[in-house]
């Protein structure tokens, strides 16, 4: 804690962590936002899905020109630029009903939402590099602002559909006041730093390593975008659930995933990580299956209580049996993190067609599918790192 004695590190810490919890009510609110959208504008279930996927686009775009733009126009200027879509989203999301303004609005989520993490991610990491609570509790706000969100939605709606709108304006007022955060905090800016030399090169695609960790990343995002984006409109249109609690079940996912990582951050020091990894593949097999076939409350509330809990901690423990890699090959991230965030971009659309054809319910279930073929690629990488110690602890 000796960087809070600095004013400066103070408030780049404060603004940091305030803007994150912000982040976490402004990119969630997508999948909340998305039923009344959908019934307001009277779209299908594969426009839905696209836009859902758009999002996710802009998220993985912004990520990697966010990392570049400060090169050229500065960091402060870079991340001003990005957040202020978050305002220009919301607007055309309540003044512009055609398809072509949804498309624009829900990619300029994304492009923010990505923006925001490279920026802050970045800024706190400096301020005390190697403290792991920083980062950890800078994601712990971006899950208090996921939580958020949907009560605040439920009680905007509460005996008026058209409530979403006022909910709009409300994350509006958020996204000015998340760009006033980042207009006073005090930004350092680094001059361009030499390119360096890529060492390695592309010889990570021959290593069994990365080609586990990247599938399961991969499928781990497919089921993870794939549950945030289209659990509440599943709930609301099959009428499993009551349609206020429906909106309410976004928030039980985020404490629990907010309890998960706590917990694996904790067990992470216990127990292996190849059976820690184990233990959460099944536990989001097993409770995907209880949130999908669960025909009463309990069960259904049940399973997305376990899923939150076991879906937590996945990414990151499947990261760091790739460091090895990462640290021999300096493209290695890059590539991992590219190819697995396909995952995301593709399983919204991919569920919405399918929904669109056959049903949300058969939509929501090809998820199972992709459960099963992430734990597939968990216990083989679980099997190969024991068979080859020298590539990470299991």
């Amino acid at each position: 804690m000796e960087f809070l004695k600095d004013k400066r590190k103070r408030r780049q810490f404060c603004f940091s962590y305030g803007a994150f919890v912000m982040n976490g009510m402004l990119a969630l609110s997508i999948g909340s936002l998305l039923p009344f959208i959908r019934d307001a504008r009277g779209l299908d279930y594969a426009f839905c899905g696209l836009l859902v996927s758009l999002h996710s686009v802009g998220n993985l775009a912004s990520s990697f020109a966010a990392g570049m733009l400060p090169v050229l126009i500065g960091r402060k200027k870079s991340i001003l630029l990005f957040n202020s879509f978050y305002v220009l989203s919301y607007l055309l999301m309540i003044f512009c009903g055609g398809r072509a303004g949804l498309i624009l609005a829900f990619t300029m989520t994304g492009l923010a939402r990505g923006a925001t993490s490279n920026f802050c991610n970045t800024t706190v990491n400096q301020l005390a590099p190697g403290t792991a609570w920083l980062i950890n509790g800078l994601h712990a706000m971006f899950s208090v602002g996921a939580f958020l969100f949907p009560i605040f939605l439920l009680l905007m709606t509460r005996g008026e559909e058209g409530g979403w709108v006022y909910a709009c304006y409300v994350l509006v007022a958020m996204g000015i006041l998340s760009w006033l955060f980042y207009l006073l905090m005090p930004v350092e800016e680094k001059p361009a730093d030499k390119k360096k030399t890529v060492d390695g090169g592309m010889g990570f695609f021959k290593e069994p390593l990365f080609i586990l960790c990247t599938g399961t990343l991969f499928f781990y995002l497919c089921a993870e975008q794939g549950v945030i984006g289209w659990m509440i409109t599943y709930f609301k249109d099959t009428g499993l659930l009551d349609p206020s609690l429906s909106q309410v079940t976004a928030s039980l996912l985020w404490v629990m995933i907010l309890a998960g990582r706590l917990t694996t951050a904790w067990l992470s020091t216990k127990m292996p990580k190849g059976r820690l990894l184990l233990l959460m593949g099944t536990g989001i097999v097993v409770f995907f299956f209880l949130l999908i076939t669960g025909r009463s409350t309990g069960l259904i509330l049940a399973g997305i209580l376990g899923f939150g809990y076991s879906m937590a901690g996945i990414y990151p423990t499947t990261v760091a049996f790739a460091g090895m890699t990462i640290q021999k090959y300096d493209l290695a991230w890059s590539f991992m993190l590219t190819m697995a965030s396909i995952g995301s971009v593709v399983m919204p659309s991919v569920i919405g067609r399918i929904a669109e054809v056959s049903g949300i319910f058969a939509g929501m279930s090809s998820i199972l599918a992709v459960l099963a073929v992430d734990m597939a690629f968990i216990v083989g990488l679980v099997i190969y790192v024991k068979r080859h110690p020298e590539q990470g602890a299991a």
